[in-house]
């Protein structure tokens, strides 16, 4: 019989499966239910990282699996753009409804989040019939080639891949921690103008509201102001790439409902369908339309099962009034941290929005401290707590709890936090 230890199955998957796909914790899950999760040995972890940030719902959450299991009643898979079904309209009309602005919209379906990363450049090139795409140094766009060009971020997600397609440029994010404002990033897109592209040649501008692989760092309000107008003034589209900050984790149903811009286009994924793959590009109606028929698809988008998954999720974050919850869960995420900087000494900031936050830590001189980061990562998850980090230097912790967890749960997950924070 073949072992069920962890050590077994990870013997096995290092044997039979490439090093390229990394894993996070060698140990494999057996079961879970909303914040908790049992590997194969049976012990429990509390989740604090939603399987990167995918389950603002929890695992399992009873509205979803009930979709799924009344989907699979009815059929798997005809592919939309060959059998079309009902389902997917109506959750393009709710996604329309939900996403900034009163301007007519479409959305579109995929399948990964890279996929509407990509769909969306395309849709941008067609749309103005430009090439340039400009993007931000830190943001993660995804692993295909289109996406790696637009990560700001080299290792490990660009190492040995390219060449890279062109026509793709970067401009420092502005973050006040790191000594970048927002006049710096400005200048730096002015310089881009001057120096490598016309603005009559640039389609789009891409970015993260709260930048997710990078380190949770939230554009300022004043940078996004200043995008739409420069976009305004050269025809250039905005995207805004939701797919970690989408459906409540920042307190609103997307993280740009903080601002008093609205996106040309948006990506989406991730938390949208409740654990199941699905993405989605949403904007202008007139720009949506752009490719000719058949130029947007693919053979798993708007799979049916996810398509009810996701309508599911839109139902339980009205219901459970998870936009609400967010506030209140970061907000006391927040308080707990802010009352450890007196005893750890290494935390150089905690921000967040709602329940997107994290804590970057940094030594006596400044630097950044990976190899601390990396130790709470360890004593938590020795301790039964999962953490995830990010950052272009390896040194924040990133939270994202799902916005259901139980408030013991979340007690129980926090004091484990704090006494990996002190150890």
């Amino acid at each position: 019989m073949t072992s069920r230890t962890n050590a077994a199955i990870d013997a096995r998957r290092i044997a039979a499966t490439p090093r390229g796909v990394g894993i996070g914790f060698p140990i494999y899950a057996e079961r879970a239910l909303n914040a908790e999760l049992w590997d194969v040995e049976g012990r429990r972890y509390i989740d604090f990282g939603s399987g990167i940030a995918v389950l603002n719902t929890g695992h399992r959450h009873p509205r979803v699996v009930e979709a799924i299991r009344a989907q699979l009643e009815r059929f798997t898979h005809t592919a939309y753009q060959v059998v079309p079904y009902e389902s997917v309209v109506s959750l393009a009309e709710r996604l329309n409804r939900l996403t900034p602005g009163t301007h007519a919209k479409k959305t579109a379906f995929f399948t990964t989040g890279a996929e509407a990363v990509e769909n969306a450049i395309k849709i941008a090139r067609a749309a103005t019939r430009r090439p340039g795409v400009i993007a931000l140094g830190g943001g993660f766009h995804g692993r295909t080639f289109m996406g790696m060009a637009l990560t700001g971020k080299v290792v490990p997600y660009k190492t040995g891949f390219g060449p890279f397609p062109g026509s793709i440029f970067h401009v420092p994010a502005p973050i006040a921690l790191h000594g970048v404002s927002v006049d710096d990033s400005l200048r730096a897109i002015d310089k881009l103008f001057k120096a490598d592209i016309e603005p009559e040649q640039v389609a789009a501008i891409i970015l993260e509201p709260v930048q997710g692989e990078g380190g949770f760092y939230a554009a300022p309000p004043a940078f996004m102001r200043a995008l739409r107008e420069i976009c305004d003034r050269h025809g250039i589209l905005l995207i805004a790439d939701e797919i970690q900050t989408g459906f409540a984790r920042t307190g609103k149903w997307f993280a740009m409902d903080h601002h008093d811009v609205v996106p040309d286009l948006m990506t989406m994924a991730k938390s949208l369908a409740g654990g199941t793959p699905l993405s989605a590009v949403c904007g202008r109606a007139e720009i949506m339309d752009a490719p000719a028929p058949g130029g947007l698809g693919g053979t798993y988008a708007a799979n049916a099962l996810a398509i009810a998954a996701a309508h599911a999720v839109l139902d339980v974050i009205e219901d459970e009034r998870l936009c609400e919850r967010a506030q209140i869960l970061g907000d006391r995420l927040k308080a707990r941290l802010e009352g450890l900087r007196a005893k750890v000494p290494q935390i150089a900031d905690v921000r967040g929005l709602g329940a997107m936050v994290a804590v970057e830590f940094a030594g006596a001189d400044g630097a950044p401290d990976p190899a601390f980061t990396k130790q709470v990562q360890t004593r938590a998850r020795d301790a039964g707590l999962l953490l995830l980090t990010c950052g272009v230097h390896a040194n924040v912790v990133r939270f994202l709890f799902p916005l259901t967890i139980e408030d013991a749960v979340l007690g129980e997950g926090l004091d484990i936090l704090a006494a990996a924070l002190q150890a």
